[in-house]
């Protein structure tokens, strides 16, 4: 990357904003996604900022994509696994949702999707996609696709209402209650 002029210091990438705001959604919410607060994260000036983004408004659809691609990414990743058995592929997702990089930008995009329409567009998106991919490891495993479909709706919601329940860090189950949960999931 090219240095801005008049500084020894690396320009910054439309990435190095984007993290920055997810950094600030998932530790003050949305209310505090403000270009001065972007800025003094970052070290930045206002001038950097428009370099990239033409507003807060056009830096938060940016946000919003990045993240639906970010999403995408993951699931994308857990249906490469379909070659693995279902159980692990399941244990795989659980994991994944309350992974310390997903965690708290996971829960900052639902409660940012309560109030705005494209946020709640790319949270319902990412959300049928992956329940898509939970309900083919259900099928994998020999359920119906009606059985299949049930059991990854109430699974996935598990896991959101997990997230929301977890407090100020994620919640860490034991492999026990991991494998307890995933016992009963899988019940024939």
């Amino acid at each position: 990357m090219a240095a801005p002029r008049g500084s020894g210091s690396t320009r910054l990438s439309v990435d190095d904003w984007i993290e920055a705001g997810y950094s600030i959604l998932a530790e003050q919410g949305v209310r505090q996604l403000k270009l001065d607060n972007l800025c003094t994260r970052l070290g930045a000036t206002k001038g950097s900022f428009y370099w990239h983004f033409t507003d807060i408004a056009s830096y938060r659809t940016a946000l919003v994509h990045a993240w639906g691609e970010l999403r995408e990414s993951e699931r994308e990743r857990l249906e490469q696994l379909g070659d693995v058995e279902p159980r692990e592929r399941l244990a795989q997702m659980m994991q994944s949702l309350v992974s310390p990089r997903y965690w708290a930008l996971e829960r900052a995009m639902r409660e940012w999707a309560r109030t705005d329409p494209a946020a709640a567009q790319a949270v319902r998106s990412a959300d049928r996609r992956m329940v898509h991919a939970v309900r083919q490891a259900f099928l994998d495993d020999g359920f119906d696709p009606a059985e299949a479909s049930e059991r990854a709706n109430t699974m996935y919601a598990a896991g959101i209402g997990a997230l929301h329940l977890s407090g100020p860090t994620p919640a860490r189950w034991t492999e026990d209650r991991r494998d307890w949960f995933l016992d009963f999931m899988l019940r024939h």
